[in-house]
C-alpha cells in the first residue's frame, strides 16, 4: 500500500465517519500477516489523530485501521515520527512512561470496566494490562498488569517517514476475562474503546483518534470511548 498516495481518501474517509456514530470495523477475508507491511491491508485508515483532550492538530500525524475475521482483531498504525524515541524492552515493561508508542483500548460490553489496554512501541516491545475499575463509583483504581492476552502478536517496522505497527488479538483470549461479559462479534456487534499516541520526540504529545470532554483520567475515560461497529 502506498500511504501518501491515498492519505487525501483517508482524511476524507475520516472526516465522514467522525460525524457519524460509529467508528466501523470492516471484515476482511483476506489473510493478515503480522509482519509491519501494509501491503495487505484493505480496509481503510481513519486519523490523523488529535490531542486527547482538546482535539487539536497533533504535531506528527497518526492514522489507524481496525479489522476482523472470525478468530481475530487486528489493528494497524501508520505514525509519522521524525525523531523515534524508545527501545526493544521486555514483555509488559512500562514503555508507556519512556518511549514513543501506540495504544489501543477496547471494551467489549461497554460497562466502563474489565477493558483491557494494550500499547507497542516503534520496537515492538508490548504491554497488555486489564483495567477493572477506574471510577470511585466501582472501587477505586485497579489494574491487572499480570493480565495476558494468549495469542497476542505485535510487530513494529521503522520506515523513512516514521513507524508502522500491526496488532493481532485473538476473540478466544478474551473470553475468560472475570466480569468482561465478552461475546464473539458478529456483523452489527458494538463495542466500546479507543486508539491512542503518545509522542516524546520534540514535543511531547498525547493523541487518540476521539478526543474527549473530560481532563480526568488521561486516556481513561471509559465513559467517553468511541464506538466500534463490526461491519461486512
Amino acid at each position: 500500500m502506498k500511504f501518501n498516495a491515498i492519505v487525501y481518501f483517508l482524511v476524507v474517509f475520516f472526516s465522514t465517519t467522525t460525524n457519524s456514530q460509529n467508528i466501523p470495523i470492516h471484515k476482511t477475508k483476506k489473510q493478515i500477516i503480522v509482519d509491519g507491511n501494509l501491503s495487505d491491508w484493505e480496509t481503510p485508515f481513519l486519523g490523523p489523530f488529535v490531542i486527547h483532550n482538546s482535539g487539536e492538530k497533533a504535531t506528527q500525524n497518526t492514522f489507524v485501521s481496525l479489522s476482523w475475521n472470525e478468530e481475530n482483531l487486528y489493528i494497524a498504525y501508520n505514525c509519522t515520527d521524525s525523531k523515534i524515541i524508545g527501545t526493544s524492552q521486555k514483555k509488559d515493561s512500562q514503555i508507556f512512561q519512556t518511549d514513543d508508542l501506540v495504544e489501543i483500548f477496547l471494551d467489549p460490553d461497554g460497562d466502563s470496566q474489565n477493558y483491557i489496554e494494550v500499547g507497542v512501541n516503534a520496537f515492538s516491545t508490548n504491554y497488555d494490562l486489564l483495567l477493572k475499575c477506574i471510577s470511585p463509583e466501582c472501587g477505586g483504581w485497579k489494574t491487572a498488569i499480570d493480565f495476558d492476552i494468549k495469542g497476542i502478536e505485535t510487530v513494529s517496522k521503522i520506515n523513512p517517514e516514521g513507524y508502522i505497527v500491526e496488532i493481532k488479538i485473538p476473540f478466544s483470549s478474551l473470553e475468560k476475562i472475570k466480569n468482561g461479559h465478552f461475546q464473539k462479534p458478529k456483523i452489527g456487534s458494538k463495542w466500546k474503546g479507543n486508539a491512542f499516541r503518545i509522542d516524546y520526540g520534540n514535543t511531547t504529545e498525547y493523541t487518540a483518534l476521539q478526543p474527549y470532554k473530560s481532563l480526568k483520567f488521561g486516556f481513561h475515560q471509559p465513559a467517553e470511548f468511541a464506538v466500534f461497529e463490526f461491519v461486512e
